[in-house]
């Protein structure tokens, strides 16, 4: 069956409730339109079909589960509250996502709640689609997920789990989703450690990328 990005995959209960308010999500929000304009989130019809790719989250420091960016927002260049839903149970056991707010959950909601549950000092999770980094995986030698483990299933939710407990640092780690093309997933303690790594590993692929092409 073809990968269809953007589809979820797990059973959903969702109810309509007021967004977050603004200085909640300020930061993160912030971070998501850079990560818009640097084409790492977005929707690009000479990309992935068409659909709408990458998503971004945060702890919610008020211990109600996390804040994540809605399905099928791709195609915004920018959010604001209404561009994010509440996860209140991620049962990756059940493929159970419990939600609330003005929109439904991102499509990969189970692997961000993995990396909550695997590392909780990671206050904020982010998934970019980058071509370069991908492509550059093992000369950074960054960690790879199971190639043969799809998106936003269980299966994968489990193989984040153990690259985060394995392979990454309890407080920021990075790595490359081996199943789903040109897939990043990076963590930190908040949104700018978050994506000050995927930009800095960015910058790195980008340099050896180069290197590569005047070499030949």
């Amino acid at each position: 069956m073809e990968e269809r990005e953007g589809v979820i995959r797990f059973r959903l209960e969702h109810r309509a409730a007021p967004p977050a308010a603004i200085a909640v999500i300020a930061e993160l929000d912030a971070w998501r339109t850079v990560l818009h304009r640097l084409g790492l989130v977005g929707q690009d019809p000479a990309r992935y079909h068409g659909l709408g790719f990458g998503n971004v989250s945060m702890r919610d420091a008020g211990g109600r589960g996390f804040l994540v960016t809605g399905s099928q927002t791709g195609h915004l260049a920018s959010l604001g509250p209404d561009g994010y839903c509440r996860v209140l149970r991620c049962d990756v056991a059940a493929n159970l996502i419990v939600a609330e707010g003005p929109v439904p959950p991102s499509s990969e909601a189970l692997s961000h709640g993995a990396v909550y549950a695997a590392r909780p000092r990671a206050g904020c999770v982010l998934h970019g689609h980058s071509p370069d980094i991908w492509r550059m995986a093992d000369i950074l030698g960054l960690p790879c997920s199971d190639p043969a483990v799809p998106y936003g299933t269980p299966a994968m939710a489990g193989e984040v789990e153990r690259l985060c407990v394995e392979r990454l640092e309890p407080d920021r780690g990075l790595f490359v989703m081996g199943g789903h093309e040109d897939g990043v997933i990076v963590y930190g303690a908040t949104p700018s450690t978050a994506g000050q790594l995927l930009v800095s590993t960015l910058t790195q692929a980008l340099q050896r990328l180069a290197l590569s092409a005047s070499a030949r």
